[in-house]
């Protein structure tokens, strides 16, 4: 008998995080093994659990989405990463995609349509959502990067994105410090550079502009 594949979910929404649960475990080939409420340990899920597939929500605690693509691609190449968000922006979508995604689902999705991706994602097959333009989807999957400026997120280098989002959830300089493992200086700098890149002067600023970029909700 074929093992189900191992799957972690990555959601900091109880009653969501309960729904998938509930839905996948209705699917003789998933398991879910492991649950996630942020970021970071969704990377951490990945050593204890091993999973085949990690449903990754975007905008989460601590570390947001993006980053936890990139490290959990870091430490398990093999890993399938199925985005669940949102999110239908294109600079969302790109920036997954870049990020080490393997496919991009919209919360809005049916049960069908989320079966359908995992197990395209599964067999190595990339899955975009219906919900995205066609001419994206095409460009993905011809290989071509998208031909549009850079935003003002994408100018912010990944130590900035991280500081930027503890920022916003209200952690001080001495608090991101001690987290990220960093000096208070180096926060101080990073804090000012990101600052000068997006034109914001003061915390509520970048709090609310961290909100409108989906980091925090």
């Amino acid at each position: 008998m074929k093992k189900p594949y191992c799957i972690v979910i990555a959601e900091d929404h109880t009653i969501l995080r309960e729904g998938l649960r509930s839905l996948l475990s209705s699917n003789p080939d998933c398991d879910v093994a492991g649950e996630a409420e942020d970021g970071r340990d969704a990377v951490r899920s990945i050593k204890k659990f091993k999973p085949d597939l990690v449903l990754m929500d975007l905008s989460m605690p601590k570390m947001d989405g993006l980053d936890a693509i990139r490290e959990i691609k870091k430490q398990s190449p093999d890993t399938k990463v199925l985005v669940l968000t949102v999110h239908k922006a294109e600079e969302y979508v790109f920036a997954s995609l870049k990020a080490g995604a393997d496919g991009y689902v919209l919360k809005d999705a049916t049960h069908a349509e989320l079966t359908l991706a995992i197990k395209s994602v599964l067999g190595g097959k990339p899955y975009i959502s219906p919900g995205i333009s066609e001419k994206l989807v095409a460009g993905y999957l011809e290989g071509r990067k998208p031909v549009k400026a850079e935003s003002s997120l994408e100018r912010l280098t990944q130590r900035e994105r991280q500081i930027l989002k503890l920022i916003a959830e209200g952690y001080k300089n001495k608090e991101i410090a001690g987290y990220l493992y960093i000096s208070v200086k180096t926060v101080e700098k990073h804090r000012a550079n990101l600052m000068k890149k997006l034109s914001i002067h003061n915390a509520s600023a970048l709090t609310a502009f961290a909100m409108k970029k989906g980091l925090i909700t």
